[in-house]
């Protein structure tokens, strides 16, 4: 299986965020002990085995849960009627993308909305097309097309990129921010680290210093409660981390895919288990099973 961060998931975190900042605590120190809580019901659920009941789960539980990850993962690309974010807000000239260039006149944000629609929905296309190779005559042999099969969405991603940066290197688009060096990129505005730079002090030239590695667990600004609170809100993230988990091996074991999962569904929930638990204290995002 495939772990990484799906729609509901970075939704709840979403929500973690807003709750935390209604709280007046640190979203890093809460979002942990969320992460830890979660880790412990999960070794609970792997040691009462109850995967079983997952297996109750008709191909109709499947197709829903799928396409609620899809869903959500589409609006976010394409336009998100809550945030800003998507290919839509292109359009808009004073959205917060086009800043940065606001200042070049040789800068269009019409012609960087064209070009980030076309690599997009090329992007999609393109997959699309390199999947159907698996099932067509071309290739050399079988295990040319199903190299193909597989690594269709990465060949697809590295194509436009390539053809956005290359044959359209004077047209502008956003891309990832991408440091320079393997470290910890929150910076602070002072030595507490309890402010972001430079959104929470704008007349400082540099950051103070940047977070450490781990998330203190204690930065609780006097919320001796939070650790035993967060057990609750931890509790609605588990169920949603375990379906997410179940569901995809569940959707993996169908007979139609000629797949067999095995017997360790216990050890992939200890592993979820465990993997969340290092994301939390390293202030990083769950990865779970993905069905997409």
């Amino acid at each position: 299986m495939i772990n990484g961060g799906t729609g509901p998931v970075l939704a709840f975190s979403g929500v973690l965020y807003s709750l935390s900042k209604s709280m007046d605590v640190p979203f890093l120190t809460f979002n942990a002990w969320v992460g830890l809580w979660i880790a412990l019901y999960m070794c609970i659920a792997a040691f009462v085995d109850l995967n079983k009941v997952v297996h109750y789960a008709t191909r109709f539980t499947d197709e829903v849960f799928a396409l609620l990850i899809s869903v959500i993962f589409i609006i976010n690309a394409l336009g998100n009627p809550f945030s800003p974010v998507g290919i839509y807000y292109y359009l808009e000239s004073d959205h917060k993308s086009h800043d940065k260039w606001e200042e070049s006149t040789d800068y269009s944000y019409m012609a960087t909305a064209f070009l980030s629609l076309i690599l997009c929905l090329g992007t999609v296309a393109l997959a699309f097309q390199l999947k159907k190779i698996k099932f067509s005559p071309y290739g050399p042999n079988q295990l040319t097309r199903n190299v193909i099969f597989d690594f269709a969405v990465v060949a697809s991603i590295i194509i436009m990129s390539v053809i956005g940066n290359v044959l359209f290197s004077s047209v502008e688009t956003e891309t990832l921010n991408v440091p320079d060096t393997f470290a910890p990129t929150y910076a602070c505005c002072n030595v507490e680290c309890d402010s972001n730079w430079p959104l929470d002090c704008e007349g400082q030239a540099q950051p103070y210093r940047y977070r450490p590695w781990l998330v203190n667990l204690f930065d609780l600004n006097g919320k001796t409660y939070v650790p035993f609170m967060a057990a609750a809100p931890a509790l609605l993230a588990f169920i949603l981390v375990f379906l997410d988990d179940g569901i995809t091996w569940h959707l993996i074991s169908h007979p139609s895919h000629k797949l067999k999962h095995g017997a360790a569904y216990n050890y992939d929930t200890l592993i979820i288990a465990f993997m969340i638990a290092i994301n939390s204290m390293l202030g990083l995002p769950w990865l779970v099973a993905a069905t997409v």
